[in-house]
């Protein structure tokens, strides 16, 4: 029986397949050679201070649905900086969250933070795209690759000097992030293959990653008492989008979650 997760796999191959048949690989290829030297984004999370906040440009989700029209990407990103963020997370899978690379290279052409691609990379095509389209991060979701994709994403990114959010669920899951030598682990609240959201995960599974490591707190922040718990179980970072997009002043509610101390 497949899961979500697997739906959404299957998805974005057809997609990529796509946009492989318009763009060659080779061409591609080259644009992210040629792009700008990408931001040292793990340099950015390790800098002494309070929380970091990773903001999210997000039209929907397969859980929520639609959640706002964001009709200019741009503008909100400019917002999550002048309210501090660290970095700007951008959607641009299409199928299940409205997302676009339009909105990715709207949103680097815009902000002089760090940039992360957030989708579901299964292919060196996929990370070549958001090197050309300027993403100084992308995102691994470990829970979608075996260890010999994981470890071939990872590199060709590190490779191109982009970092990867290496995102995990579990014990095992965050096993394999240290394995393969993630810097930025992710802890998602959010089961993908069904879509059940279990704000202790992040407590449990914390004290699995080294302090010498970013944690990575994702999914399930509603507001800066989430916040606020999160760090007190060992967050050094936050990726927050429903609440962003969806709270009506994006600039003062990133103000408010990155004061947020230990």
């Amino acid at each position: 029986m497949s899961t979500v997760l697997d739906d959404i796999i299957l998805g974005v191959r057809e997609d990529l397949e796509g946009r492989r048949r318009h763009i060659p690989a080779q061409e591609i290829a080259r644009g992210a050679q040629a792009a700008a030297a990408p931001l040292d984004a793990l340099a950015a999370f390790r800098a002494h201070g309070p929380v970091k906040v990773i903001s999210e440009v997000k039209r929907r989700s397969p859980s929520k649905g639609d959640l706002a029209a964001i009709p200019d990407p741009a503008e909100l990103a400019a917002a999550y900086e002048v309210g501090g963020a660290t970095a700007i997370s951008v959607l641009t899978e299409h199928r299940r969250f409205g997302g676009s690379l339009a909105d990715l290279d709207a949103v680097r052409a815009r902000v002089r933070i760090p940039v992360l691609r957030k989708d579901f990379m299964v292919d060196h095509y996929q990370v070549d795209e958001a090197r050309a389209h300027g993403a100084d991060i992308i995102l691994l979701i470990v829970a979608a690759l075996d260890d010999p994709q994981l470890g071939d994403l990872f590199q060709h990114a590190t490779e191109l000097g982009m970092t990867s959010l290496v995102e995990t669920h579990d014990e095992d899951e965050i096993d394999r992030a240290l394995a393969l030598g993630g810097q930025l682990i992710g802890v998602n609240a959010r089961n993908l293959k069904t879509l059940e959201v279990d704000r202790s995960v992040f407590a449990r599974l914390a004290p699995r990653v080294p302090d010498d490591r970013v944690r990575v707190a994702e999914s399930g922040i509603r507001g800066p008492q989430d916040v606020t718990d999160y760090v007190a179980a060992g967050a050094d970072a936050v990726l927050v989008g429903e609440a962003l997009v969806t709270g009506g002043d994006p600039q003062t509610a990133v103000s408010t979650m990155r004061g947020i101390t230990r």
